[in-house]
């Protein structure tokens, strides 16, 4: 698992965002990847070992957005 920080309440949000932002971008890339794989794993387990989000079979779904002409 990853590291709990905990942060002083004096520090301003910015400078932690930008902390954050330093770490996440020195990673590799295949570190990223399985970030995001652990992330997934960790939200099914919190949503009762169901997927967060699960596919339909319609496939892609191309629509023409609905405008109406003003005359």
């Amino acid at each position: 698992m990853g590291r709990l920080k905990i942060y002083d309440i004096n520090i301003p949000r910015e400078s932690i965002v930008a902390e954050r932002e330093q770490v996440y971008l020195n990673r590799s890339a295949e570190r990223k990847f399985f970030s995001l794989l652990k992330l997934n794993r960790i939200s099914v387990q919190m949503n009762g070992c169901e997927p967060l989000k699960k596919p339909e079979g319609k496939g892609m779904i191309i629509s023409k957005p609905n405008v109406s002409k003003i005359s």
